[in-house]
């Protein structure tokens, strides 16, 4: 059973189109990141599979049930992001025992080690915190809470680098303890692209593609040279991006799907291969030029 299936999924607003024609499944037991730009649609998505917003045309179900106002996908989901709605009257400790009575998994020791390792106190009020300990009070909501479908969109608003990294490594023991359906939403690819299988990657509110980790590491590949030699060479090649390196210097990424042996074959007339990094690709992807920064100010 596919825990979340969406086909021709479209959400309108008024005029703006947030989310066009989404079509994808996930499956159990897997750690998947939601990548895209400021107004890819990623939250749009994720609050429609949360059950929160209805979508405009289209499915979407959620364990095999449409999940808007659904008991059954609220009982077995939490979304957590930086506007996470906690009662304002309720302390820290008030709140993780709320939370104990509402979702069935929760583990109480998890929740304790964590709030004492992050130096929370229990008469703190949430709305008092600061953003970044906002942020990693609520990591520990979605972590302890164990639901088949844990949701985090963005969830590291705030938090240092060092809050960062005990937040990714203390998911990934937990994950890997607790296995469950995980969506985690993140402009930084680079800091969790070692927790992920898979990468859903959104462009203008589409689905650009969908893939595991290892599959876009092999996705595009770098080459570099002379100016008329590389762009000799790229003619009937999907380019991806391109920029000006050094003085008559081209760079390009293009997609990765040509034989091995016309790497050597270029490498005889002076070009250069390297890898493109996951996080690399996935900006060039959605970027909406193909050039870089320094193309701006033309080539020198």
């Amino acid at each position: 059973m596919n825990v979340v299936e969406c086909r021709g999924l479209m959400k309108q607003y008024g005029r703006k189109t947030a989310l066009n024609d989404v079509s994808f499944t996930l499956q159990p037991d897997k750690i998947t990141g939601l990548i895209g730009r400021n107004g890819a649609g990623k939250t749009t998505l994720l609050k429609i599979i949360a059950g929160f917003i209805k979508e405009s045309s289209g499915d979407v179900l959620v364990f095999e049930e449409q999940p808007f106002n659904n008991l059954k996908v609220s009982a077995n989901m939490i979304f957590v992001d930086d506007e996470m709605n906690l009662p304002p009257t309720m302390n820290l400790e008030e709140i993780l025992q709320t939370a104990a009575d509402f979702y069935p998994n929760w583990d109480r020791e998890l929740a304790k080690r964590l709030f004492d390792y992050f130096s929370f106190k229990p008469y703190q009020y949430h709305n008092d915190l600061s953003k970044g300990m906002r942020s990693t009070f609520n990591m520990i909501l979605g972590l302890a809470a164990r639901t088949p479908l844990t949701i985090f969109d963005e969830p590291t608003t705030g938090m240092d680098a060092g809050v960062r990294k005990d937040f990714y490594r203390a998911l990934l023991k937990d994950y890997l303890a607790y296995p469950r359906t995980i969506i985690l939403s993140s402009h930084l690819l680079n800091e969790i692209e070692d927790i992920l299988e898979d990468i859903l990657l959104l462009k203008d509110g589409e689905k650009f593609l969908h893939m595991s980790v290892e599959e876009l590491r092999e996705y595009a590949i770098g080459v570099s040279g002379k100016d008329s030699v590389t762009r000799e060479w790229l003619k009937n090649k999907q380019v991806i991006h391109e920029s000006s390196q050094g003085i008559g210097g081209t760079y390009a990424v293009v997609r990765n799907d040509f034989p091995i042996q016309e790497i050597e074959s270029a490498r005889q007339t002076g070009l250069e291969f390297s890898q493109v990094t996951a996080d690399e690709i996935c900006t060039f992807l959605t970027s909406r030029t193909k050039g870089g920064i320094d193309d701006v100010f033309g080539r020198s």
